[in-house]
């Protein structure tokens, strides 16, 4: 239904932009027929995106216009300088980090960062890190500790990268090591969710003060087709595991595992991505004048009780 609509949606603005061109050219009032044809695209638009499913939100996260981690901070941020490698074995570009400002603040800042064509993809590695990966965003975070910086993390990416290499260089243990270290690190950390936020590879940009995501941002310890795939043996009924995963933001901040719901513009951040990184931007600034009133142990505490709260049910 949602696919038809869109097509609609599609050939309505194509004739709404002819008959404009048309009467531009002609010297003619269409005016009247202008004014119905974007009432009726309005309200496909409220049609289409006022009840969207949770497979639908998980393609909009992964819409390939969605913007990335280094455009939202060209946006937010001031003088972002940009900090490579681990030290250890070599720069990973899946992750991208450094200091910048907001306002009068230091920031450090980490992210998946994905591609925004083929290439670009190829090189980012479809935003799925490796461990160095994960030991670049370590460094930059105590880095940031040691000179008092509050971290913010911009998490997007399908799931840390599966292969032999990374397997070989201890995937796991730099994905262990990060969620050890930000639960006890003494500057405050927002999370922020701008797409995919998939399994481990996500967790580890995701252990901090604030876990904020945007409107149709998802967060899950597995993708829908993995899910599908193991519990059904089908992985073409990933829409049935989106649903069953409760991935949503909606879905967390119902759980209590998102502390906030950022708003998109309609169809998408990719929609107006300025307006998204405004939003974004607000949300960072209110949320580390909160943080700023803790001390350090006041913090951890904070953090710890935050993170043992996930999960708890009653019979």
């Amino acid at each position: 239904m949602v696919d038809n609509l869109e097509r609609q949606l599609l050939e309505l603005e194509k004739r709404i932009k002819d008959l404009k061109d048309f009467a531009l050219v002609q010297n003619i009032d269409l005016n009247q027929e202008i004014e119905l044809l974007d009432k009726k695209a309005i309200s496909i638009k409220q049609e289409i995106y006022s009840n969207l499913s949770p497979w639908q939100k998980v393609q909009i996260a992964r819409h390939n216009k969605r913007p990335t981690t280094l455009q939202y901070i060209d946006l937010i941020f001031e003088d972002f300088i940009e900090l490579h490698g681990d030290r250890q074995f070599r720069d990973d570009p899946s992750i991208v980090g450094g200091i910048a400002r907001i306002g009068d603040t230091p920031i450090t800042i980490i992210g998946h960062q994905k591609g925004k064509d083929t290439n670009e993809n190829i090189k980012r590695n479809f935003g799925m890190p490796y461990p160095e990966g994960y030991r670049k965003a370590l460094r930059l975070m105590e880095q940031a500790e040691k000179f008092g910086r509050p971290i913010v993390t911009f998490i997007d990416t399908p799931g840390a990268y599966p292969g032999i290499g990374a397997e070989e260089r201890g995937q796991g243990e730099a994905i262990a090591k990060n969620l050890m270290r930000m639960s006890h690190l003494k500057v405050p950390i927002i999370c922020i969710v701008t797409g995919e936020g998939g399994s481990g590879g996500a967790l580890a940009l995701g252990v901090g003060d604030a876990m904020l995501m945007l409107a149709n941002s998802v967060y899950s310890v597995i993708s829908p087709e993995g899910c599908a795939a193991i519990l059904w043996k089908d992985a073409s009924r990933a829409q049935d595991a989106a649903e069953a995963l409760k991935l949503t933001a909606d879905h967390l901040y119902e759980q209590k595992i998102a502390d906030e719901i950022i708003p998109e513009p309609q169809g998408g951040a990719h929609k107006d991505l300025n307006k998204t990184a405004e939003a974004i931007k607000e949300a960072i600034e209110r949320h580390l004048d909160l943080l700023s009133g803790f001390n350090k142990e006041d913090l951890i505490k904070r953090r710890y009780q935050k993170l043992r709260r996930i999960g708890e049910y009653t019979e």
